[in-house]
């Protein structure tokens, strides 16, 4: 029978996200003055950090298959702004509206995919011009159509209730939408075959796809989620706040590609799981904004955040490489 052990626990890759979740609240606690009770009981890192984790799953698959999107950064103002024009200014039912943005961010993920095993240039290359070529068609579809960069939204209640409202006048109701979908995608990386092939592309391609694993079929629905996952997250921006603009999203680049290594996968692919997806994004979330619930000098503030987000990095990559070279004592 297989006995839990140490060596085993911090083989894990969320293992190094775990410590540097404690020890940024540590951090903040100890030099801040933070209140653990002030500090759970807000809402703006959990909200932050469901917005952030939605778009993180996705592209953490990815990462992980050994691939990279950057083109998130333009799908979710490109989401809002669809869901905006389709709804709110040609007062089309809602539900057209919202499956005008999901066919948007379907759409896109498919070009990104179909270029991704098509041709032999980098998906960073492919979403970074993917990036810029939808930022250039919202901001000149937005002017066209509306004649402005910012749209107004009236969504009916129903539409508020599951994708905009507010739990207790704070939490965003994307945060539950963001606890389901983690179970989703952990369900299907780590207790299917789904995950299985994923993680065997991460490692090795070639020998992933002599192995009847259907990497280019797979490569292209993990950018499809990818893209359609960010423009839900701009979606939901847009009912909540009944508005939709062009400009927005372009944070969501750095902060889900640190949030994601913060987790433990790796750029190179191959290693990660959900759960370190999870508390890397709830760790960016809490280094960003629990600065505003600290006694120190805002004007730090920056110089605090990049500090500690490179040791949260640090740290996980050293005691992932102690944990991938701990080699168990062997029973006599």
């Amino acid at each position: 029978m297989n006995s839990f052990s140490i060596g085993q626990f911090v083989r894990r890759p969320e293992f190094g996200a775990v410590l540097s979740f404690v020890a940024v609240i540590a951090f903040y606690v100890a030099f801040g003055g933070v209140s653990l009770g002030a500090l759970f009981g807000a809402a703006s890192w959990v909200n932050f950090a469901a917005n952030l984790g939605i778009v993180a799953l996705p592209v953490g698959l990815l990462m992980i298959a050994g691939e990279l999107d950057i083109s998130i950064g333009a799908m979710i103002p490109a989401g809002s702004m669809s869901i905006a024009i389709l709804s709110g200014y040609y007062d089309m039912p809602i539900v057209i509206g919202m499956l005008g943005a999901l066919t948007f961010g379907v759409l896109v993920g498919l070009m990104n995919g179909f270029l991704a095993v098509r041709t032999s240039v980098p998906s960073l290359i492919i979403t970074l011009g993917t990036l810029v070529a939808v930022q250039g068609l919202v901001l000149a579809g937005s002017v066209i159509l509306t004649g402005g960069a910012s749209v107004p939204l009236e969504a009916p209640a129903w539409a508020k209730t599951i994708f905009g409202q507010l739990i207790n006048g704070k939490f965003q109701v994307i945060i539950l939408w963001w606890f389901a979908l983690t179970l989703i995608f952990g369900f299907v990386l780590h207790a299917t075959r789904y995950g299985n092939w994923i993680f065997a592309m991460g490692g090795d391609e070639v020998s992933a796809r002599n192995a009847g694993i259907p990497t280019k079929r797979l490569k292209i629905g993990l950018f499809v989620l990818s893209s359609t996952a960010a423009s839900f997250v701009g979606m939901c921006g847009a009912i909540l706040f009944n508005s939709a603009q062009v400009s927005g999203g372009m944070n969501y680049i750095f902060n889900t590609i640190v949030s994601i290594v913060v987790g433990g996968v790796l750029l190179t692919g191959g290693f990660g799981s959900v759960a370190g997806i999870f508390l890397g994004a709830l760790t960016f979330a809490v280094v960003s904004q629990g600065i505003y619930f600290t006694d120190i000098d805002r004007n730090w503030s920056n110089l605090i955040i990049g500090v500690m987000l490179m040791a949260a990095v640090l740290m996980n990559n050293t005691f992932r490489q102690m944990a991938l070279s701990f080699v168990p004592k062997r029973k006599k």
